[in-house]
């Protein structure tokens, strides 16, 4: 079990570990397995991003609006961001690596990314960190733990950021895109 703080850092860590992986593979010359293992480091980065960005949603943003004086403004314009990035890695699942309109969105996505990143652990974390009790933010971590589970595992840029219908919803469309998941490995073997 992790306090909402050390679950969203390893979180954290994930991503940027995955962005960088991204940036370092060869885009070009000869090879079928390259661009395979490229679209399977993307679709990663979807499953994660996806569930992340679910479980933010449902339970870390309403905590900022809750405790933090302006957590208002903090979620309004972090959530923002998370929708722009849904909608990116929803329109990456369309296209194929190595193709000029995946590259720029692969390449947008990263730097957006980390912008929101950086937004979150630089401007919420320390304001949520000055309110927070430690009983409360073990509590909101562990939930989010849980939560991550059985989060969505694709972006659904159409559901509204709402953390009632998301909780509502969240089992339902995780299940549903993880029968995806399955049924889209068993077509790619």
């Amino acid at each position: 079990m992790a306090n909402v703080f050390e679950f969203l850092e390893r979180d954290h860590q994930d991503v940027k570990r995955m962005l960088v992986e991204l940036e370092d593979m060869p885009v070009t010359g000869d090879g079928d397995e390259r661009m395979r293992q490229r679209k399977q480091q993307v679709r990663r980065l979807i499953i994660e991003e996806s569930k992340h960005e679910a479980v933010e949603e449902e339970y870390f943003w309403p905590v900022v609006r809750h405790l933090v004086p302006h957590g208002d403004e903090l979620a309004e314009h972090a959530i923002k961001q998370e929708q722009r990035a849904k909608y990116t890695l929803n329109d990456l699942i369309d296209y194929e690596p190595g193709e000029s309109r995946y590259e720029d969105m692969l390449t947008e996505f990263i730097a957006e990314a980390r912008e929101h990143i950086a937004y979150e652990e630089e401007q919420v974390w320390p304001e949520l960190r000055l309110v927070i009790s430690p009983d409360r933010a073990m509590e909101l971590g562990t939930k989010m733990e849980k939560a991550k589970r059985i989060a969505p595992t694709r972006p659904h840029p159409h559901t509204p950021p709402n953390p009632g219908l998301l909780k509502a919803a969240g089992l339902f469309v995780g299940a549903a895109d993880r029968i995806r998941d399955m049924v889209a490995a068993r077509a790619r073997h």
